[in-house]
């Protein structure tokens, strides 16, 4: 699958015996969906694409701005006023033409994420709201596809992965319901620490990749969460709910009272 120069370049993946050259050709075979080139986004992507990853989709409406570039480590001074996925594509494929990019510049609807869900393998919520994180887990979650969500504000990042493949893993709206009533927390009134939106990005994309290989445990079932000022670590385990009126519903997705696990 991959000539000399291929494997040159991912040489140091394939010298992993968890990995090798059958977790790299998986990779290369991987389609991921970023919803969101921002702060989380834009490290997410560069290693993506860094590691092999065969077809990204990148989404995002909204263009660069002077405050993006504090922490949007794919954008440059001069794409000020550019839409940021295009923008990214460019990064992107500066580090590796191997990589396809489809740049989809708008927030995904219902009928978009129907349609583009069949061909993916993994969707990586990288958004800065929660309509459209529960628009994209509920499509996850019909789709069965896995869902790798991060979150960045202040100090604090949250981390988590969602799989619906699974009996017993929650979905995001198990761990934040629509009803719950949860705060808007937003970079332009509250500020974020420059590092931490690549710290949670980064973890992103190496849950993604796993998933990708079948490598490793991913982070199904458990939140975790980085204070930034201490660089401490917390986890949480987030059970699935059973009333949760996403998952618990949801058709083709197993009740996980049934699993004999």
């Amino acid at each position: 699958m991959f000539d000399d120069a291929a494997l040159l370049r991912y040489s140091r993946h394939i010298l992993l015996d968890d990995l090798g050259i059958e977790g790299q050709e998986a990779i290369a075979r991987g389609c991921v969906l970023l919803v969101g080139a921002g702060g989380l986004g834009s490290p997410a992507a560069l290693y993506l694409a860094a590691a092999g990853v065969g077809t990204l989709h990148l989404c995002d409406d909204d263009a660069v701005d002077l405050t993006n570039l504090q922490r949007q480590v794919a954008l440059l001074t001069s794409d000020l006023g550019r839409p940021k996925v295009d923008a990214t594509r460019d990064r992107v494929l500066a580090l590796n033409p191997l990589v396809q990019v489809h740049v989809h510049r708008q927030r995904l609807d219902q009928a978009a994420l129907a349609a583009l869900l069949p061909a993916v393998d993994v969707v990586l919520d990288c958004s800065d709201n929660f309509t459209t994180r529960h628009a994209v887990n509920a499509a996850c979650v019909m789709a069965r596809v896995p869902l790798v969500s991060g979150a960045a504000i202040r100090f604090d990042g949250q981390l988590a992965v969602f799989d619906p493949r699974s009996p017993v893993s929650p979905c995001y709206a198990c761990l934040f319901p629509q009803t719950g009533g949860a705060d808007e927390l937003r970079c332009a009134e509250m500020g974020v620490f420059a590092p931490l939106t690549g710290i949670i990005g980064a973890v992103q994309a190496a849950e993604a990749l796993k998933l990708l290989a079948g490598l490793g445990e991913s982070l199904a079932g458990r939140l975790q969460m980085l204070d930034a000022r201490s660089m401490r670590w917390h986890e949480l385990r987030v059970p699935r709910d059973p009333g949760c009126p996403v998952c618990g519903s949801a058709p083709g997705c197993p009740d996980p009272s049934a699993d004999a696990h």
